[in-house]
């Protein structure tokens, strides 16, 4: 009879679990489900983190502040922060209005913002400034991603010398077997050729070559980039460790599905954690 009892108890655990509505669910590698607090652990044992996101995922950048919030609290003033969504040559500007000498209206007029800045990436900017940490703009100016996509990447030998300084050193390595490329070229049916995503390599390259650049021993910088840019330990994690095999990076893969009771199979591999939210999540913006 208590045999019973326990299995009928355990039942209705089970019951009540599935009819939650989770709002997000964090697997491993292989599927199996994770805590937060495994994640945070690994993040603090880390040289890199990568928080691959969604863009337009509100608990995508929820989980950003928090994580950043927590491993402030571990590493204090080791902490470094960056981002794809500020591009290199911004970096000045970010760091006026990091020490004050510019009011937000100015740093909105002179900086390079995307849509969701106010709701999405000023908290994480903020944060930096409120707790004096530095926060790094690593991706590559747009027009130099354009100008490969159009051109090749060969155009940028042409560009002015002090130009190149916010770009990863020329010529920059690519392997157009990595997924993260190869996926790029099919999806677009060959359209742009291999220009397309040659200038998504060169954001990659750039990004790492940030990172790396305001990257000390003893600290931890984590960085906020679309998923898309370090799925399947590729893309800036690729470049990082073509420099830096040593380093210890733990990726953070993101994506959506109609279901998140369990990681799907071609989900499995996106990031040493994968974090998972239903489709019909409500989203930041519309791009």
């Amino acid at each position: 009879m208590r045999k019973a009892i326990v299995i009928l108890v355990v039942g209705a655990m089970l019951m009540a679990f599935k009819s939650d509505k989770n709002a997000y669910m964090i697997f491993d590698s292989k599927g199996k489900v994770c805590h937060y607090s495994k994640m945070l652990e690994k993040a603090m044992d880390a040289d890199v983190v990568l928080f691959g996101e969604q863009h337009d995922n509100p608990i995508n950048h929820w989980l950003e502040q928090e994580l950043t919030k927590e491993l402030f609290e571990a590493k204090k003033e080791n902490l470094v922060l960056g981002a794809e969504m500020f591009e290199s040559d911004d970096q000045i500007v970010v760091n006026e209005y990091l020490n004050g000498s510019l009011t937000e209206k100015t740093f909105k007029d002179e900086c390079k913002l995307w849509t969701n800045f106010p709701s999405d990436y000023k908290p994480l900017l903020d944060f930096a400034k409120k707790n004096k940490l530095r926060f790094i703009a690593t991706n590559v100016p747009r027009r130099y991603a354009n100008m490969v996509y159009t051109k090749g990447l060969e155009k940028l030998d042409s560009i002015e010398p002090e130009a190149k300084r916010w770009i990863a050193p020329l010529p920059i390595a690519y392997d157009k077997t990595l997924k993260c490329y190869a996926d790029i070229f099919a999806a677009a049916k060959g359209h742009g050729g291999e220009n397309l995503p040659i200038s998504q390599a060169i954001k990659d390259a750039t990004m790492a070559f940030f990172i790396l650049k305001n990257l000390t021993a003893g600290q931890t910088f984590i960085h906020y980039n679309g998923s898309y840019h370090s799925d399947n330990h590729t893309a800036i994690e690729w470049y990082l460790k073509q420099a830096r095999p040593d380093l210890r990076i733990v990726t953070i893969g993101s994506t959506e599905q109609d279901s998140i009771a369990d990681l799907s199979k071609e989900n499995e591999g996106l990031g040493d954690f994968v974090l998972v939210t239903p489709t019909s999540m409500s989203k930041t913006y519309r791009p």
